[in-house]
Order: C-alpha cells, then sequence, then structure tokens
C-alpha cells in the first residue's frame, strides 16, 4: 500500500465502537450460521425494516438447512414475499442443498468453502465468518466501502477496500467490530447527508465532508439502481406474487405483468423467470417450481 490507511487505527477503532449502543437486530442475538445465513440473504438490496418481519417468518418454516433444502423450491419462493430479488430465494435453496449433499449438513466455516456455496458471494461469505463463527475478518457492504474510502481520503479499487477494511478489525472483536462498522455507515456516515460536523472521527477521517466525495466511484460503493416503475423486474414480480396465489395461465401472463397491450414482452419475461428457476410451465400454465 503507498501510504498509510488511517493515521491513528486505535483512536478511530475506539470511535467506531464507542458510539451508542448497536441497533437492536433480532439476527444480531443469534450466532447460528443459518440464520445469519438467512438474514444477509434477505438484506441484499433490501431494506431493514422490511427483513425483520420475513428472517422472522423464514426461520419460523424453514428453522435449518435440512428443512429448507428437504422443500420445494416453490415453498422458498412464497416464503419470500415481500423482499424483492425472488431469484435469492432460488439460490438459498441451492445453497441449502449444497450445504446437505457437500457439508453434511453443516453451514462450514471457512471462506473458500462458503465461496463455493450457489449465490454466496464475497460479502456474504465474510459476514458468515464473522456474525456466526465470530472470525476477524472485514464485512464490506455498501456502506462500509463508503466509510472506508472516505476515511482513506482516495477513491479505492476492490482488492484495496477489503484490504484497508481488514487492517480495521481489532483482534478477537471481529463480530463486534463489523456491527458497528455497518451502523456506522449506515447511520452516520450516510451516502446523501454524512454527519461530519458531529463525527468524532473527523481528526482521523482524511475527507472531513470537504471537497470531493472519494467514495464516489470507489469499488465497493451502490451507484443506485436502474429505474423500477414499468421494467422488465417490475413484471417479473407481479408475476411471482401471481404465482404465489396459484398458476397462471399463458394468455392472462400480460394483464398479469401490467402489459396489456404487449403479450410478446410479457411472453419473453416469463421466461426468463423459468430459465432462473423461479417457475415451470405445465400444461400451458406458469406454476412456481
Amino acid at each position: 500500500m503507498s501510504r498509510p490507511f488511517v493515521t491513528d487505527v486505535d483512536a478511530f477503532r475506539a470511535e467506531v465502537m464507542g458510539r451508542s449502543a448497536l441497533r437492536d437486530l433480532p439476527w444480531r442475538r443469534t450466532r447460528d450460521p443459518w440464520a445469519v445465513l438467512v438474514a444477509e440473504a434477505m438484506l441484499q438490496q433490501t431494506q431493514v425494516a422490511r427483513v425483520v418481519p420475513r428472517w422472522l417468518a423464514f426461520l419460523r418454516r424453514f428453522p435449518d438447512v435440512r428443512t429448507c433444502a428437504a422443500a420445494r423450491v416453490g415453498d422458498v419462493v412464497d416464503e419470500w414475499a415481500g423482499l424483492g430479488y425472488n431469484r435469492r430465494a432460488v439460490q438459498l435453496h441451492s445453497c441449502a442443498v449444497a450445504v446437505c449433499e457437500d457439508h453434511g449438513g453443516e453451514i462450514p466455516a471457512d471462506l473458500d468453502a462458503l465461496r463455493s456455496l450457489p449465490g454466496v458471494g464475497a460479502y456474504t461469505a465474510r459476514a458468515v465468518l464473522a456474525f456466526a463463527f465470530e472470525r476477524d475478518v472485514a464485512v464490506v457492504d455498501t456502506n462500509v466501502a463508503r466509510v472506508v474510502a472516505r476515511v482513506g481520503g482516495r477513491t479505492l479499487r476492490s482488492r484495496e477496500v477489503q484490504e484497508h477494511a481488514d487492517t480495521l478489525v481489532p483482534d478477537g472483536r471481529g463480530w463486534e467490530w463489523n456491527q458497528a462498522m455497518l451502523d456506522f455507515g449506515a447511520l452516520s456516515c450516510t451516502k446523501r447527508a454524512p454527519r461530519c460536523g458531529s463525527c468524532g472521527a473527523r481528526a482521523i477521517c482524511a475527507w472531513k465532508g470537504e471537497g470531493p466525495d472519494p467514495a464516489v466511484g470507489s469499488a465497493g460503493v451502490g451507484r443506485g439502481q436502474s429505474r423500477f416503475e414499468g421494467s422488465d423486474r417490475q413484471g417479473r414480480g407481479r408475476l411471482v406474487d401471481a404465482l404465489r396465489a396459484g398458476p397462471v395461465a399463458v394468455g392472462e401472463l400480460a394483464a398479469v405483468m401490467g402489459w396489456h397491450a404487449d403479450g410478446e414482452r410479457a411472453t419473453r419475461v416469463a421466461e426468463t423467470l423459468v430459465r432462473d428457476g423461479l417457475a415451470v410451465v405445465v400444461g400451458g400454465r406458469y406454476e412456481l417450481p
């Protein structure tokens, strides 16, 4: 690394971990790897307030990895209602199956093994290690990536973000540190209105809220989503919601998806659900798998 990342690591750690109490989120009260994995799958691009009730309901229905693996994919998709990005439900089911087939029903505590599971990327793998197994690895979501770039004062490449974040984790306190960093990025060092004036880390921060924001364009920092209204994603979501209630005939696709005058588009988009494992066609009707 070309220069020290944080001028006073100990002071920065003290500021992040010494702030107000962590948010009281239900998945922070468990170290069950399955429960943690489910939470992390749900939290991807979905607001915390929406996830809380769905996480609790999901675990009532699928309390462990074996129960999920033994269920129909459609049952998992059905329980995913209200979370969006329904393909994650299919991936979570595939992940549960792989854990049962390849790891004896036990979620592995190894980064490479976790990364090999369907739908488990770098963030989710490290989140499971930190929050279920209390390993000293940095969990880098868009909020943490933003903090790292700002404190360091420069736009970073993907490898740099993870490397710098890893250097900040205090020995033996990976769980606490990562939860505190997630809250710091989500509540204080926010995207649009960072609380720089009242931030105790201001003296350490290379940016200080002055000049161009180094987080803009930095790796791992979200760049926003494409327009949802009128998009193919909206039509997909409408169809999956309808399938949760029952089969949909091919001739009903356009109406169900909100494109009454565009049956060709409806059919094309519906076929993407089949390819993604979210639907099957049986006797001229679309159904959950």
